[in-house]
């Protein structure tokens, strides 16, 4: 009886799918108490009066597109108030919802949620280790954005946070409200032939990785009502998780659909067995030099790009241009943020494929437990 009901659920029909539409009219259809996770990126309102221009007098590519413009502050207040009121709607009682916004908006939405009967769980502060400079030289460089992480009241007793995960993933240290991620740049952000950007605000995955795998679960459904370019379909589809994507643009809609199309792996968290790994002695990379899992001298990449890579020393440590250090160390040098789990991140190529270290920390370990 559960199996029928389940593939009776009227909401199986949106999974995996980007709906053309307005955001409010498109989510009045979603049925009620029917998402575990919503992570919307709303139009900021800059209000944006000249375009801006670089001390060469080159022109910046901000944010001049229509879906970001406002008559009002009353106006922009209105839809924030549609939308959400929707989102929360649709919303399970077990499901939590993430806002992200510049201080152009982020506070004004804030006060919206918490008169909705939102409850906030926190304030996460994205701080771009590589933010755009303010070339007029008038005011503080923007470095950062905030992300607000609400459950739907109160009241609500039960929610999803992998907290254990999140500590394993930021090298077995609490994860804090403060995130050192980089815009979104290289090989990954998606431009036209000429190099032009295709969405004038595309979010790095790894701030969308770290929002769907903190609170919900393999299975989940996550719903995005400003889908935009895809990150978060792209992501979520990598983390084994549906996706509902709603979006009134057409040319997003395509590159979107393109780029989640092209997925067919799966991220290395996925294979994280939280619990067994806190539980067991560490293994220490120098370990798997020792065994001849890797040897001095292998070239690792740091995930999977082939133009950062180290060379692997004697001692356990990697050396990375002129720095030398842990795996980890090196990882967060190169990503410039606090923290990375080496593991995680760097491969090797063996056979011509990329391998994760830590999967050849895995199988050491099963060799070491079977007496090999």
């Amino acid at each position: 009886m559960i199996i029928e009901e389940e593939l009776n659920n009227p909401i199986n029909k949106y999974l995996n799918t980007i709906i053309k539409g307005d955001c409010i009219k498109v989510l009045s259809l979603i049925p009620d108490n029917s998402v575990d996770l919503i992570f919307a990126d709303p139009p900021y309102n800059l209000q944006i009066q000249d375009n801006l221009f670089r001390p060469n007098n080159t022109k910046v590519n901000g944010v001049q597109d229509n879906w970001d413009k406002f008559s009002s502050f009353e106006e922009y207040d209105k839809f924030a108030i549609a939308w959400l009121k929707e989102c929360r709607r649709v919303l399970k009682n077990t499901g939590t919802i993430w806002i992200i916004g510049s201080y152009h908006n982020i506070f004004r939405v804030g006060k919206i949620m918490m008169d909705l009967g939102f409850w906030i769980l926190n304030d996460i502060q994205w701080y771009k280790t590589n933010p755009m400079p303010n070339f007029k030289g008038t005011r503080f460089t923007n470095a950062t954005e905030t992300l607000i992480w609400c459950k739907k009241s109160e009241t609500q007793k039960k929610y999803t946070f992998n907290y254990k995960l999140m500590k394993h993933i930021n090298g077995n240290k609490q994860m804090g409200s403060v995130w050192h991620i980089p815009l979104c740049i290289g090989n990954e952000r998606l431009r036209d032939e000429d190099g032009n950007k295709l969405h004038s605000t595309q979010k790095p995955e790894e701030l969308l990785k770290r929002v769907i795998l903190s609170s919900s679960n393999i299975g989940d459904i996550v719903l995005d009502p400003f889908f935009g370019s895809g990150t978060t379909g792209a992501v979520a589809k990598k983390l084994k998780r549906n996706f509902i994507g709603i979006e009134k643009e057409q040319n997003y809609i395509h590159i979107a659909k393109s780029r989640i199309n092209k997925i067919n792996t799966f991220l290395p968290e996925l294979t994280i067995q939280v619990e067994e790994k806190l539980t067991q002695p560490k293994i220490p990379f120098k370990a798997l030099i020792d065994e001849n899992y890797v040897n001095e001298g292998d070239t690792i990449y740091f995930k999977k790009n082939k133009e950062l890579k180290a060379t692997i020393l004697k001692d356990g440590f990697i050396k990375y241009e002129n720095k030398t250090g842990s795996i980890h160390k090196i990882g967060s040098i190169i990503q410039k943020s606090e923290s990375c789990n080496g593991w995680m991140n760097w491969y090797i190529i063996i056979n011509n494929k990329f391998i994760l270290i830590d999967d050849l920390r895995q199988k050491y370990k099963q060799e070491k437990e079977e007496g090999k």
